[in-house]
């Protein structure tokens, strides 16, 4: 798949999520086999940026190209000035939100609100594009609730206006991640425009990947909550597209060492106070396919390492976890 001179190495692509695709989880899921990872949205308003958070963000030192920054605004040259200065900062493609279903962004016009003004739509995606010398790409919604679906007409816009790619979630802002995704709908977008399109929501799993590539007809997919605790998702996907064949899961080492190497990225970033609560939501979604992973039993993987309150202490309670995990399996399988 090609994102202006972009050739990606692989057709899944990680979703941004806030809060979740920081610099360590973007390059982690590009090591595990993502063909591109956007950044965590950045608000267009520049005022905003001094706060560490935003710096954070912008953030892109060591990361594999292209290097993508997600925009959401509704003001044309408030986004303008943004892509301006992303590009200047490094940013080798600029994405568009007008997906994002949250309260906080929508109350702001932007988001999947703007699927409600096709003419600002337009403005806006003309000016970014022509305002910066990198592809400019667009993440959408089918449309803004069951009686406003006019998926087809943004991304027609998208495409008259000169986006480089375009990614559709299969579902209307009002169903938030709510019911099943749309594949119809996306596979009309797709057959629409002449322009990249990749499928999103509901892709967890090799199988379910082929599935939704062959049914729509898109050219890539966007995954985003099924790559939590199971960044290697990508590498199971690109294997099963290329051979037919499914791939082994990780060992319990092997997930203790991805895991390790991950909390070791996000005290190297965020620093070892912030990195060591950071951590906390991702291994409570590595635990999810561990056994004894319940929160509420005292003796599980998630409420033991989150009793940690320094960078070695969640190391080493984390390998004990995992070192037990596989004496088990070993134990099972000697039996």
């Amino acid at each position: 798949m090609r994102i202006g001179p972009y050739i990606l190495p692989a057709r899944a692509v990680l979703a941004p999520m806030v809060g979740v695709t920081d610099r360590p989880f973007r390059v982690l899921a590009r090591k595990m086999g993502a063909g591109l990872a956007a950044s965590e949205m950045l608000t267009s308003d520049v005022r905003l940026w001094s706060t560490a958070k935003s710096r954070l963000r912008m953030n892109h030192e060591g990361e594999p190209t292209p290097r993508v920054v997600q925009l959401a605004g509704a003001d044309c040259e408030a986004l303008i000035e943004a892509a301006r200065i992303n590009v200047d900062l490094g940013a080798q493609i600029i994405d568009i939100n007008m997906g994002c279903p949250a309260k906080k962004v929508c109350g702001r016009l932007c988001g999947s609100a703007l699927m409600q003004d096709e003419a600002l739509v337009a403005r806006i995606l003309n000016a970014v594009v022509r305002a910066v010398n990198v592809p400019v790409t667009l993440k959408i919604r089918t449309g803004w609730d069951r009686t406003q679906k006019n998926g087809i007409r943004i991304a027609l816009i998208a495409e008259e206006c000169g986006v480089a790619a375009l990614a559709v979630h299969g579902r209307t802002r009002a169903d938030l991640y709510n019911g099943d995704a749309e594949y119809d709908v996306i596979a009309a977008i797709k057959q629409a425009v002449n322009i990249p399109v990749l499928a999103n929501g509901d892709v967890d799993s090799a199988h379910k990947a082929r599935q939704v590539l062959e049914y729509t007809k898109c050219d890539g997919l966007l995954i985003g909550r099924a790559a939590q605790g199971r960044p290697w998702i990508f590498r199971e996907i690109a294997h099963y597209l290329a051979t037919g064949e499914v791939l082994a899961p990780p060992s319990a080492e092997e997930v203790c060492d991805i895991l390790c190497g991950h909390l070791e990225a996000l005290y190297a970033f965020y620093g070892e106070l912030q990195g060591v609560r950071m951590a906390r939501k991702h291994l409570g979604w590595y635990a999810r396919d561990r056994p004894q992973h319940s929160s509420s039993d005292p003796s599980s993987f998630r409420s033991v390492v989150n009793r940690a309150e320094s960078a070695l202490e969640q190391l080493r309670l984390t390998r004990d976890c995992f070192n037990a995990i596989a004496d088990n399996s070993q134990l099972r399988i000697a039996a």
